[in-house]
């Protein structure tokens, strides 16, 4: 498979742009004054929309045609296990990450507004202060290990979207949007806890704003490392472990994340937004 170098470019743009998209939540968390819940959910959703439709519809047939040229009869055999290799990689790194780090549950903009812990820390008798600056660490802790699960959980999920936009930009364009939105919960994740604990905005950002970097990395790394051997059963592989990684992200993250922000209708309104906007560029940009 011949890939120009500007296809390439293109798809690391746009892998890049998904990723570092967790900039974006971490500036809502700062200027933000409340939490549009209603927005989050039917963001989330309508991304899960996108991803589901999208993996079932184009990229799993597409895995599936790319196997025939190798493995003939035995295509969808081997389409099929790669797509459930995918939703497993996914699944062991969620095992892997303790609970408690694991980026799933809802933080709010309010959060920001509640008194830091290093302003605390300032204030009132002796005895308080050792308590509130454990607080502190063990709240800068979890907003760094929430940073570094979101940078483990994006290596994977980079390669996918790396692989998605060598397709061609008109059919990547949805997916990135889809994952950016995905992204901006989990910037606000990163960035409210390592303010509360620090008070410093800067920092916050940064950490949030690297933690999206794994994602670019991921897809350079796992392309460029799979590129000498690239033939039809490795892009089928690829397109397989894409699809199932976007079902399982879907499934496990979007759309659970999407109920606790708001009502269960919202999200489900966004995720049918979603296929219909992803079947609506299918068809008209393809």
């Amino acid at each position: 498979m011949n890939i120009d170098t500007q296809t390439i470019l293109i798809a690391f743009g746009l892998t890049l742009i998904a990723g570092l998209s967790t900039g974006i939540g971490s500036l809502i968390a700062f200027f933000a004054k409340k939490t549009n819940q209603t927005f989050l959910t039917v963001s989330l959703g309508f991304s899960a929309g996108v991803m589901l439709f999208v993996s079932f519809v184009d990229i799993f047939p597409t895995a599936q045609a790319a196997f025939t040229q190798s493995l003939g009869d035995n295509a969808l055999l081997g389409t099929v296990l790669a797509f459930f290799g995918g939703m497993f990689l996914i699944a062991i790194i969620d095992f892997v990450i303790p609970e408690q780090d694991n980026p799933h549950e809802a933080v709010l903009v309010e959060d920001m507004d509640k008194q830091p812990l290093w302003k605390k820390m300032t204030r009132g008798r002796k005895h308080h202060h050792r308590t509130e600056s454990n607080d502190a660490a063990k709240l800068h802790r979890i907003g760094a290990l929430v940073a570094l699960s979101i940078a483990i959980h994006n290596f994977p999920e980079g390669l996918a979207t790396f692989t998605v936009a060598l397709q061609g930009i008109e059919f990547a364009l949805p997916i990135v949007i889809a994952i950016a939105l995905h992204n901006i919960p989990e910037g606000i994740a990163v960035s409210v806890p390592i303010y509360q604990a620090t008070g410093k905005k800067r920092k916050a950002f940064w950490l949030s704003f690297l933690s999206g970097v794994s994602e670019p990395v991921g897809a350079v790394i796992g392309y460029f490392v799979l590129l000498p051997f690239w033939s039809s059963t490795v892009e089928g592989a690829l397109m397989a472990l894409t699809a199932g990684i976007m079902v399982y992200i879907s499934l496990d993250e979007l759309l659970p994340t999407a109920e606790r922000y708001g009502k269960h209708h919202y999200a489900i309104m966004g995720v049918v937004a979603g296929m219909i906007f992803m079947a609506l560029s299918l068809v008209l940009l393809k």
